[in-house]
């Protein structure tokens, strides 16, 4: 049986990834620990095989009074988590890095795709800190100490917080919605979990890159998430030249209709982890 220590309780993909566990109680055995204050140091982590990290401040913050939190929270806890981790023996950590790393979304008038050879180019604090986090890391692994990085795209699920449940919100409300030809990489919370669950019963390390077996363009799931609901949501390209036009200088518009895509080559594995296709995992997410 592996022991598993969750590091951010009550964090949204730590509660799943506990959850999704619970299922094979005969394979895990899992506990949390709340990193929002000291106490945390005085956990003894000498009984477990596998830290996951996930602790961290997880949103884009644009006020600079928040910078240094983020890379308090976001590099020097994750370092200091995984230093304890490794002189208690652990044998593997996990950390929940970012996409972001990368930068943002392209403008609504780009194609942004990630591939093996792209180089890290954060455009904010929160993707730097995420990015030194993993340098810090990287540096304390050894044979006895595997280290696994990952870089999901933006995740989604029952509960989740962020730019989809704003979406689905609209998704419900809108009588039609601009058809704009976008790809995005998202990770159903669902597959994320079984991802994780892999990752340990191989005791793997390295840098992954997990994501949904489909990119996602932004109306279509708009449509998915309003059919969820019984509801009809119009799609045109009636406003497609007017968010052309202004799209390069509104950053939220990059948000929603950006590319930002991690080639499919990039998440491949071994085994198959997607146990849900994108409209399986709309249904499961916007479900009672």
């Amino acid at each position: 049986m592996k022991k598993i220590l969750i590091t951010g309780a009550n964090s949204y993909i730590g509660t799943s990834l506990e959850k999704w566990l619970e299922k094979f109680p005969d394979e895990y055995s899992v506990d949390t620990v709340n990193m929002r204050d000291n106490l945390w140091k005085e956990k003894d982590f000498t009984k477990y095989d596998v830290v996951f990290h996930v602790a961290g401040i997880a949103h884009v913050s644009s006020d600079p009074k928040m910078e240094d939190m983020y890379y308090k929270v976001n590099r020097d806890l994750t370092i200091e988590a995984a230093t304890k981790a490794k002189k208690a023996g652990v044998a593997q950590f996990i950390f929940m890095s970012s996409i972001i790393v990368y930068g943002d979304s392209s403008n609504i008038n780009e194609k942004k795709v990630i591939d093996i050879n792209t180089k890290p180019n954060p455009s904010n604090f929160y993707g730097n800190s995420k990015l030194q986090a993993e340098e810090g890391i990287k540096l304390l692994e050894s044979d006895n100490f595997k280290i696994v990085i990952l870089r999901p795209p933006m995740i989604y699920g029952k509960g989740s917080k962020g730019n989809y449940p704003r979406l689905a919100k609209l998704a419900q409300k809108l009588p039609m919605f601009p058809d704009i030809d976008n790809r995005r990489s998202m990770l159903h919370i669902d597959n994320l979990c079984n991802f994780i669950k892999l990752l340990i019963s191989n005791e793997e390390s390295g840098m992954f890159f997990p994501q949904n077996s489909e990119y996602v363009k932004t109306s279509e799931m708009v449509k998915l998430i309003a059919e969820a609901h019984g509801k009809r949501v119009k799609l045109t390209k009636a406003f497609n030249p007017i968010l052309k036009l202004v799209g390069p200088k509104v950053a939220t518009y990059g948000k929603v209709f950006g590319d930002l895509v991690y080639d499919q080559s990039m998440s491949t594995y071994k085994e198959n982890y997607r146990v849900r296709d994108l409209k399986q995992s709309i249904e499961v997410t916007e479900s009672v």
